[in-house]
């Protein structure tokens, strides 16, 4: 998830002006076509133009009322996905073991806390099949990115892990890091690359287990992004680990709602087992860091990702959303909903969805989809259900 700070960012200003992150165009579009300093405007989509950090030229397209062509421009990634009009993947995200950030190694139960495998459990009875499980890489390798794992932490993560996927699921490992280590920007690929193959080596008969490089780099050389990714990538297959896919996040939070215009140079990654997913995260609201109730329209939500859509389809890949949600009320559980019948219509390039976000700290946190009282799965479990594989 997005830092709060976004949220915040900018929040003042002009009235004739567009906000950091916010919508400055589209089709139907009523508001300011121009940008807070710092920030300038960039077309996405017919729908959806969006302020972007720097100071470049506003780069706003002629609209049409035409959909952007569906037409695929190259063959298909020969990983293989499911048949149009159907998720492989639907679930959450299980947040509580990377909590605490900036208090390392932190305590159990204080800090930071391990998912509830009782409340996985109930989520799989709903019908949910993939859980992205949130970690802390200071705290499984608390002196360096090559030293050897925390055995307490990684054997209480192993073990949420091996709840999943014996009862069938998907169980998605994320160090929720930011492309950080206590910090400051990973730039050593080699000790990055080593991360992963040590990782790796702890799951590489598990089948059921999914690989995310690194959760939402952001403000990072668009190089280092593609090349910490790629090292991610050869790390696990020189573990022996050959069977499981690989989440790779892209620069920008890896927003769905900028992916064609900030990472398309991670289309040159490359897998031996040809089993990359590009996995982007969309929030609905107004700067697209998940921190509003509100979403922006009843739109919104195929409007931020169709962008995406194009770009998966056009470069013969598959993509995920990796995190999503919106508040509430009637607006965002529109938004949603047709977000999810988005990426069913495309399930060619589009593999599933996950939620942010289930975990057992998050009281009345509004996306809080910890059964049975969260805000999030109160309101939204019976939608989200009906989209389950």
């Amino acid at each position: 998830m997005k830092s709060s700070i976004l949220a915040t960012v900018f929040a003042t200003g002009a009235v004739a002006q567009s906000g950091a992150w916010q919508q400055c165009g589209g089709n139907g579009w009523q508001g300011s076509t121009e940008c807070v300093s710092g920030y300038h405007c960039v077309y996405q989509n017919d729908w959806y133009s969006q302020c972007v950090p720097g100071a470049a030229t506003t780069t706003l397209q002629t609209l049409t009322t035409s959909k952007p062509s569906a037409t695929s421009t190259s063959a298909p990634s020969s990983t293989s996905s499911p048949s149009k009009g159907k998720l492989r993947w639907l679930g959450s995200n299980e947040s509580g073991a990377e909590f605490g950030e900036g208090t390392y190694p932190g305590r159990w139960g204080k800090e930071f806390i391990f998912p509830s495998t009782s409340t996985i459990q109930t989520l799989i009875n709903d019908g949910y099949n993939i859980f992205r499980l949130d970690f802390s890489m200071e705290r499984l390798v608390p002196n360096q990115l090559t030293s050897s794992f925390d055995a307490a932490y990684l054997r209480n993560l192993t073990e949420v892990v091996d709840f999943v996927t014996n009862a069938g699921k998907y169980a998605v490992l994320d160090p929720h890091n930011y492309g950080r280590y206590y910090g400051n920007i990973i730039t050593d690929t080699n000790a990055f690359k080593t991360f992963w193959t040590n990782l790796a080596k702890q799951f590489a008969s598990n089948s059921r287990v999914i690989f995310d490089t690194n959760n939402e780099y952001h403000t990072m050389d668009q190089t280092l992004v593609l090349n910490l990714n790629q090292a991610a990538i050869n790390g696990i297959r020189a573990a022996g680990a050959t069977s499981q896919y690989i989440f790779v996040e892209g620069n920008a939070w890896s927003g769905a709602w900028s992916w064609n215009t900030t990472n398309t140079n991670l289309v040159a990654l490359t897998d031996p087992q040809d089993k990359i997913v590009y996995e982007m995260h969309q929030y609905l609201d107004s700067d697209s860091s998940g921190t509003h109730a509100e979403c922006v329209n009843n739109n919104i939500g195929v409007q931020r990702v169709v962008g995406a859509t194009n770009w998966l389809r056009a470069n013969g890949k598959l993509g995920v959303i990796g995190e999503f949600a919106g508040g509430p009320n009637a607006v965002c559980k529109q938004a949603v909903t047709g977000l999810l019948d988005h990426l069913q219509d495309n399930s060619d390039v589009w593999l599933g969805a996950l939620w942010w976000a289930a975990g057992p700290w998050w009281a009345d946190y509004m996306y809080s989809f910890e059964p049975p009282s969260g805000t999030g799965y109160v309101n939204y479990n019976s939608i989200l259900k009906q989209y389950a594989p």
